[in-house]
């Protein structure tokens, strides 16, 4: 873990540019590498086709954003890394609001070690 999980409406497919905004979320989260192992990192995007916006009456737009971590880091960490991960969000899709109507969120969920199951040997490319 970390795995970053992106919702977008199609509607902004040709602007979101979501590679370029999982190389930033990267960025962040590989410069917190002590508390985020590199080799458990995973981003991945879900273009939504069926959805509504508010009243339905504009071609409206949402971007959703989800932190899925393993439980266990301390409150202030977890705000911090929050913080740094919806500043990227807001400056990455900063040229589509101000072109559209378009609501950001992002949510972080920390979840119990009981009921993961897990095999990975990309840790060990990372280990010194």
């Amino acid at each position: 873990m970390p795995h970053f999980i992106v919702e977008y409406t199609d509607n902004i497919k040709d602007e979101a540019n979501i590679a370029n905004l999982f190389e930033k979320i990267h960025e962040v989260l590989i410069a917190r590498d002590t508390i985020f192992p590199i080799g458990g990192l995973r981003s991945r995007a879900i273009e939504l086709k069926d959805y509504r916006v508010a009243d339905g009456a504009e071609d409206d737009a949402f971007v959703h954003a989800v932190l899925k971590i393993a439980a266990g880091r301390s409150e202030e960490i977890k705000k911090e890394a929050g913080d740094a991960l919806f500043e990227v969000i807001k400056e990455h899709f900063e040229t589509v609001m101000s072109k559209r109507y378009l609501a950001l969120s992002m949510e972080l969920i920390e979840f119990s070690e009981a009921g993961t199951y897990k095999q990975n040997n990309i840790h060990s490319r990372f280990k010194i």
